[in-house]
């Protein structure tokens, strides 16, 4: 019982193959939107159709319209990963959303102590954002995302939950139509707390998984049919020594071309990822309401994976 119980959470840990993926929370920094992830992720300062306060929660508070989105993800070795999410202006220099990201694995073959088979299992992970953000100045925002963090190993026979909470904070300013700058430290103080008293029996305790905060600053840049993104970001967390300290550093970077202004092509790099993809902007109830985006990250040495994101604004 105690292998498969370290075989699920490795099976956890390496759902994305980017760096730092073996650290908790890893499902969090894999990206969500198709623009997002065919860009290279580098969304810091940009204010994302498909997610917007997931690259930076300051970003909602310059909504102009209600907007919604979801994200389907076809990856490979039985992963799956799907977000949603919602937000809106809140009058007079206010934003508001709500949005929900899962990740897991399926085709998990469960088999007990003697190699019998039993079922076939899968895991989880859930994460519930609530984001406020505030401008302070008609070119510079606040804002703050609330995550209700669950991840759930299923065993042979009982099921073991980690639950805990997390915070982004962000920063934005707009100081004219081309350019935006943005602030970021995602998962500030997030983790996941454990109590394996109930697959463990005597040797089982309650203990935490902290996730690494990443500390981010980004820029986009817009020249005429061109639109750049990219981001720096710094991550630090608990070592396997036990010490707290910098664990590493992520640029990630795209571009997007318009054609026609309806059309778009784009590519990136981020995450240890390459990525390209394409979309376009139609009429559904209204001019121009309606977004459809694509795209194709390679994930070596995982396979390719495709992303699809519908996002709607009304």
């Amino acid at each position: 019982m105690k292998r498969l119980f370290y075989i699920l959470i490795i099976c956890t840990f390496s759902l994305n193959a980017a760096d730092y993926a073996g650290y908790s929370g890893s499902f969090l920094r894999m990206g969500t939107s198709a623009r997002a992830m065919a860009m290279g992720s580098g969304f810091t300062a940009e204010l994302d159709r498909g997610f917007t306060a997931y690259h930076n929660p300051a970003s909602i508070a310059f909504l102009e319209k209600r907007q919604a989105s979801f994200t389907y993800h076809s990856l490979t070795l039985d992963r799956k990963f799907i977000a949603s999410s919602f937000a809106l202006h809140l009058p007079p220099t206010a934003g508001l959303g709500v949005a929900w990201v899962s990740a897991g694995v399926d085709g998990i073959d469960g088999r007990t102590l003697a190699g019998e088979a039993t079922s076939t299992l899968s895991t989880s992970e859930d994460a519930f954002y609530i984001s406020f953000a505030q401008r302070l100045q008609p070119w510079v925002s606040l804002g703050i995302n609330i995550k209700i963090l669950y991840n759930q190993l299923p065993m042979n026979e009982s099921d073991l939950a980690g639950k805990g909470t997390g915070f982004d904070i962000g920063i934005m300013l707009r100081p004219g139509k081309r350019m935006t700058i943005g602030f970021m430290v995602q998962d500030l103080n997030s983790y996941y707390q454990w109590n394996t008293s109930s697959v463990f029996e005597e040797e089982g305790r309650v203990y935490r998984d902290v996730f690494p905060s990443i500390f981010r600053a980004g820029i986009t840049y817009k020249k005429r049919k061109l639109y750049f993104t990219g981001d720096a970001g710094i991550i630090a967390g608990e070592k396997s020594d036990g010490s707290y300290g910098h664990l590493g550093q992520s640029i990630r970077a795209g571009v997007e071309y318009t054609y026609r202004k309806n059309y778009f092509f784009r590519g990136g790099y981020g995450n240890g990822r390459i990525g390209v993809g394409g979309g376009m902007n139609f009429s559904f109830i209204k001019k121009n309401d309606a977004f459809l985006d694509y795209a194709m990250i390679a994930e070596l040495p995982a396979g390719v994976a495709h992303i699809i994101t519908y996002a709607f604004h009304f």
